[in-house]
């Protein structure tokens, strides 16, 4: 049956992905009436969430914002379909790192890199990062059910050279990598839920307390890997601007869970600063801890 799906899905996905932005835009304007006022999808995930992270807002505000991010998602839903062909020079112009230069200091003093971003801007149309640096580029993901799917979410990532890497087999695959001298950086999601029971710590990420996911921290202590925070942020439509942070080039000198913590303070500033593009439709908060 995916199989089927599959061959059915895949011709109408690069079909759209040969379109023009400006088409596909069009499209997502469309999409974001059905998905926002027809379909309603998550719409009672999100403001549950957007009211228990701003509790301080009226309903209005919290309206608001709802709105602004179903019109960001629709947009991310096309443009990353429009990854499966778009071409590196279209989307060094829409997507735009503003300190690449910083990468080489840590080529050339032999440190690989751990780099943690959260569900915020467009995380999709990251693999162009591999065109940026003299590291061997790798990004962390959740295989899908479906085996076709699966490998058209790796082809898609890897459209700039990158290696899609899942998650459980990510620190075998560094780990050899380190031990042959070879330099990395590898891009993690690192806002994630964790399974519950399967957590480490408990800690806020906005205001509330839930689990966190700390294996970024972990594998940077146990390889003695840089932390980097990527920050991205959207200019306009459809175009972004990415910018290292440091977190800890030396995690080890680092108390545990200290590296963790500095990740989600510099993505709750991004978040507070512009709520509608953070992906408010996930069950971020599901095992937080209630009153």
């Amino acid at each position: 049956m995916q199989r089927l799906l599959y061959i059915l899905v895949y011709p109408i996905l690069w079909l759209l992905s040969k379109m023009p932005m400006g088409i596909l835009y069009f499209k997502s304007s469309a999409l974001y009436i059905l998905v926002y006022y027809v379909v309603g999808y998550r719409k009672k995930v999100v403001m549950e969430n957007l009211a228990l992270v701003f509790p301080q807002k009226t309903q209005r505000e919290r309206n608001q914002i709802a709105q602004k991010f179903y019109k960001h998602l629709c947009d991310i839903i096309f443009e990353t379909i429009k990854a499966f062909t778009i071409s590196e020079k279209e989307i060094r112009k829409r997507f735009v790192v503003t300190n690449a230069e910083i990468l080489d200091n840590y080529y050339e003093n032999d440190r690989s890199i751990l780099l943690m971003a959260g569900h915020y801007g467009n995380w999709e149309w990251s693999g162009i990062l591999n065109k940026l640096m003299q590291h061997q580029a790798h990004a962390v993901y959740k295989p899908l059910d479906s085996q076709q799917f699966d490998a058209l979410v790796k082809k898609t990532r890897e459209h700039f050279g990158g290696i899609i890497v899942s998650n459980k087999k990510i620190v075998g695959v560094l780990f050899r990598k380190w031990k042959k001298g070879v330099k990395t950086l590898t891009y993690i999601l690192s806002d994630q839920t964790p399974k519950a029971g399967a957590y480490k710590h408990r800690d806020t990420f906005m205001g509330i307390d839930v689990p966190v996911f700390t294996g970024t921290e972990e594998l940077a202590k146990k390889l003695d890997f840089s932390v980097l925070y990527l920050k991205v942020e959207k200019e306009k439509r459809g175009y972004y601007t990415a910018t290292f942070v440091p977190l800890a080039d030396n995690p080890k000198e680092y108390d545990d869970f200290q590296i963790t913590r500095m990740f989600f303070d510099a993505l709750e500033i991004q978040i507070r600063e512009k709520p509608e593009y953070y992906l408010w439709s996930h069950k971020r908060w599901k095992l937080r801890k209630r009153n």
